[in-house]
Parts: structure tokens; C-alpha cells; sequence
């Protein structure tokens, strides 16, 4: 009996050793910036859900997985928002969701971190690196960070001569923090 019990204590213990800390997200910004006939153009977008199963502590089996609805953008210009709807922009019939799938995160000293992640887009997966910072008190957890894609790689505007190819994406994820 008192082996039964400690290989069930050893057990109980070794599955508390890889316990990630779930963070559930309670606020969210993703916006983008791109330039348009020269100007700096930006909008945003909403719908973010997540599943974020990150600890510091543990970066190599921490893993996040998010995406945004397309269907949500928003970059105060009716008329645009429907056009970037379109089939030459985002597709939003066929691809009402952009993915990102961490492949990896890496510690940069202090709260910054790089995380490799896949993103999808229009059906299109790309590696990308995106640096942030992750700050953490108690029971929050707060993923800020930025990255730059570029449009066409997605499949996002065509050949358009006057939309930059460039877009820089600000992601501002605010979290709960729960053991599973």
C-alpha cells in the first residue's frame, strides 16, 4: 500500500512539474498600421479568442494559439472595411479567420521574449517572428508585442501600386492566470 501510494504522489508531483499556467484573455487589442497612397493608414480588429498555455519559467512547453475574426475590421471607413472584406483583400467568405500558432519562444532578457509563430492568412502560413513583452502580477498576465508581415506574401491586395507592401500588427493581450 505505501508503494501505491507513493508512485501515485510521484505521479501527482511529475504532473505538476510540467503544469503550464493558463491564461484566459479578459481584453485584447490587435491593430495594424500600412501605408496607402503614402499615408499611414491603420485599423483595427476584434474577435480575439486564445488558448495561451505560458510560463515564463517553462518557455519550451509553453505554447499559444489565437486567432481574429477578419470579419470584425475596422479601420473607420465603411467603405474600406467593405472593400478590405473583399476577395482581394482578406476574403472574409472563404478566410474569416487569421491564425497565429507558436512554434517556439525564446527569453531575451528582462520581460522580453520572441516567439516564432505560424499565421495564416487567407490559407496562406507563414513563419514569423514576433517580439513582445510579457509582465505578470498575481493573477494577470499582460503579452505586448509587434511584428511586420508583408502583404503580399498573404495574398492580401495584389499588385495594388499604391498600398505598401509592409504592415506592422500591434497585438495588446491583457490575461488572467489559472494553474490547470
Amino acid at each position: 500500500m505505501k508503494k501505491l501510494f507513493s508512485i501515485a504522489l510521484m505521479l501527482m508531483v511529475s504532473a505538476l512539474a510540467f503544469a503550464q499556467v493558463k491564461h484566459t484573455v479578459t481584453r485584447s487589442a490587435v491593430t495594424y498600421q500600412i501605408k496607402n497612397m503614402g499615408i499611414k493608414t491603420t485599423g483595427k480588429f476584434g474577435g480575439l479568442t486564445a488558448d495561451i498555455d505560458f510560463d515564463k519559467n517553462k518557455l519550451a512547453t509553453s505554447k499559444i494559439e489565437a486567432s481574429i475574426d477578419v470579419t470584425t475590421v475596422n479601420s473607420e471607413n465603411e467603405m474600406r472595411d467593405n472593400h478590405l472584406k473583399a476577395e482581394d483583400y482578406f476574403d472574409v467568405n472563404k478566410h474569416p479567420k487569421i491564425t497565429m500558432v507558436s512554434r517556439s519562444f525564446a527569453a531575451k532578457g528582462g520581460n522580453n521574449y520572441l516567439g516564432m509563430f505560424d499565421i495564416t492568412i487567407k490559407g496562406k502560413t507563414k513563419p514569423v517572428e514576433v517580439p513582445f513583452t510579457y509582465t505578470e502580477n498575481a493573477n494577470t498576465g499582460l503579452f505586448k508585442g509587434s511584428f511586420k508581415i508583408n502583404r503580399k506574401d498573404f495574398g492580401i491586395g495584389g499588385n495594388s501600386m499604391v498600398l505598401g507592401d509592409e504592415a506592422t500588427v500591434d497585438l495588446l493581450v491583457e490575461t488572467t492566470k489559472s494553474k490547470p
